[in-house]
């Protein structure tokens, strides 16, 4: 398994240097100076590219190369958009650049409602309330159907919730739900995301399943005569926001998604830590069904928390091998397929990376992206190491 590390540019406190010192090979990163829907021009990829190869690094994955709004909703114009995606994707392979992911998340990409909240053993992790959540889009946001949506019983707990707020709570709620977070679909503002929730009205998941069949259809042979690998990542959390559909959420979801297109250029980011948040996605099951299908893993845990009986599940990050997935189970089914796949000649190192961590230690202070500190994703992926390593040994002596 190739080891990877997310770095969001030369503007990222955590540098190349850091990730080449946690032990990473492969870098993860993106243009996100360039918006959605437009094309990167192959010098940018290049540049990027050079800097990190400067490092003693290889850009490994594409992360993300971003879907508009404007093609998830099949908006005017969508179909310059979808050009501009197919003449990035060759522009990338021009460079050497196999393994490309996307989400297809309408409006709001990964979403929490907690950026440094208390870590149960100390340090500061991501949290997404889903009261919180509630207290926002009803009483804030404003949005109309959200009562109806949200049901009695959550309404009273979100007006209960924000009510126990000061007004700097209330502006850092608010905040963190609208300042995008790092990697994601982009920062809004209140009037912003009331204008695109208008611009979405009435979109079903049968449309918004129509739109990606689409997409799918006409990108992934360009992806396939390139040789490219394009990766999907789940919703984040797994359940509809905003009254908009996700389609990216349960095992069922990914199947429908991989019959659209049957070539290996249609496959998945496997990250568990967005499908874990489910307790009836079987994490274990899935990487067995979907193996030969998945081209990125990001692997991670989170803790589901007590919540109401309809609303979604609140949870946070938790330590990469504690939480609700059990890693250690899903790390040996991974290298079982690894080997497997080796075996038949049919793939290399599939990347994979050691997805979030807790702040810890002086993470704080450096000041790091949400979710992307230094020494805890150092944690994660000596953790994630140590765990391949035994299971690589164990599955050589049951030979």
């Amino acid at each position: 398994m190739k080891q990877t590390w997310r770095w969001f540019g030369p503007a990222d406190r955590v540098t190349l240097r850091d990730a080449r010192e946690a032990g990473a090979t492969g870098i993860v990163t993106a243009l996100h100076e360039i918006p959605p829907g437009e094309v990167w021009p192959i010098h940018l990829i290049r540049q990027r590219l050079q800097e990190i190869q400067r490092a003693g690094l290889e850009w490994s994955v594409v992360e993300s190369l971003d879907v508009s709004e404007c093609l998830k909703m099949r908006g005017q114009g969508w179909q310059l958009h979808l050009d501009n995606f197919q003449l990035s994707l060759r522009n990338l392979a021009a460079c050497g650049i196999r393994t490309v992911a996307y989400n297809w998340m309408p409006l709001l990409s990964w979403m929490r409602t907690h950026l440094h909240a208390p870590a149960p053993r100390g340090g500061y992790t991501t949290r997404f309330d889903a009261i919180a959540f509630a207290a926002f889009d009803l009483y804030l946001l404003r949005r109309p159907q959200a009562a109806i949506d949200w049901g009695e019983d959550c309404a009273q707990a979100a007006h209960s919730y924000l009510q126990q707020l000061s007004q700097p709570e209330i502006d850092t709620l608010q905040q963190n739900i609208l300042q995008g977070l790092p990697g994601g679909n982009g920062s809004f503002s209140l009037e912003q995301v009331r204008d695109l929730l208008a611009a979405y009205s009435g979109l079903t998941d049968a449309d918004l399943r129509g739109h990606l069949a689409t997409f799918l259809r006409t990108v992934c042979p360009v992806a396939e005569e390139l040789g490219i690998t394009l990766c999907i990542h789940p919703d984040d959390p797994p359940r509809p926001l905003l009254g908009l559909p996700r389609i990216v959420s349960t095992a069922s979801d990914l199947e429908w998604i991989l019959a659209q297109y049957q070539g290996h250029s249609n496959a998945l980011t496997f990250c568990t830590g967005a499908l874990g948040v489910r307790p009836d996605n079987d994490l274990l099951s899935m990487v067995r069904t979907f193996a030969d299908r998945i081209g990125f893993f990001h692997l991670r845990s989170t803790q589901r928390e007590p919540t109401l009986a309809d609303a979604p599940e609140s949870f946070l990050e938790t330590e990469h091998l504690e939480g609700d997935a059990d890693l250690i189970a899903i790390v040996i089914e991974i290298m079982k397929q690894q080997r497997r796949r080796m075996a038949e000649g049919t793939t290399g190192d599939l990347p994979f990376r050691a997805d979030h961590g807790q702040e810890l230690l002086c993470d704080r202070r450096r000041g790091a992206a949400p979710g992307y500190p230094a020494i805890g994703r150092l944690r994660g992926l000596a953790e994630l190491r140590g765990a391949m390593l035994m299971a690589e040994r164990l599955l050589q002596d049951l030979e």
